[in-house]
């Protein structure tokens, strides 16, 4: 791996670990055993840094929320189907849990970053209402046309903020894997009333599954 990757690697870690606000460009030089000089020879600041690990962030985001080719095709979602969706939530929130603990004040510290947010924000927001509207098409979900915006802000409220309105519910906070897979759980619990009479045994076997992990989560991204 090239230094310049080291070091988008350890500033997500450390962020992760320890707050994107406690951690300098000194403390990931420090982590990696270089010196700050050559840490500062492949990024200008720590915000050069962490508009980097954006782009991660981003890409996760294009490839995980595209509607699926065919997941559809024979009048009904498959289990597959929100399996993908429902755990590529899981992984952005827990990959980059301190972009969504500290989203406001990293935005607004970096216009053009927080400019570069809203377009994928935007690109976002499309990509779910088309699913939406597929998944209505199908009659898995049943939705008025003139819900489903307000419905994919309220999605896009959940997993935004569920990480920092956990942080703000303890003075010790700690956002474990369980604390996220409740957020998935509450996506579920929020389409619930959508879901087509004749599918409640599968939405009830999908919200045990998401349950269950946030009892005894597993790591499947992480081994």
């Amino acid at each position: 791996m090239k230094t310049k990757e080291r070091i988008v690697a350890a500033a997500l870690q450390l962020f992760n670990e320890q707050g994107e606000a406690n951690v300098t460009t000194n403390h990931i030089a420090a982590h990696l055993g270089i010196s700050p000089g050559n840490l500062y020879y492949h990024f200008r600041n720590k915000n050069h840094i962490i508009a980097r690990i954006f782009l991660q962030y981003s890409e996760h985001l294009r490839q995980s929320f595209t509607p699926l080719s065919g997941s559809m095709s024979s009048g009904s979602a498959s289990p597959a189907m929100w399996f993908h969706y429902l755990d590529a939530t899981f992984y952005v929130m827990w990959e980059f849990r301190f972009f969504y603990a500290n989203l406001n004040d990293i935005l607004q510290r970096d216009p053009e970053l927080h400019q570069q947010y809203l377009a994928v924000q935007q690109e976002l927001t499309l990509n779910l209402q088309a699913l939406l509207r597929e998944l209505n098409q199908q009659q898995v979900l049943i939705i008025a046309d003139a819900e489903i915006a307000p419905l994919t802000d309220v999605l896009k409220m959940l997993v935004s903020f569920w990480v920092s309105y956990q942080s703000a519910q303890s003075l010790t906070p700690h956002i474990s894997q369980a604390v996220l897979y409740e957020g998935v759980s509450r996506i579920l619990l929020l389409l619930k009333p959508y879901f087509h009479p004749e599918l409640g045994l599968e939405l009830s076997g999908l919200m045990a599954h998401y349950q269950a992990l946030s009892a005894k989560p597993s790591d499947p991204f992480h081994k």
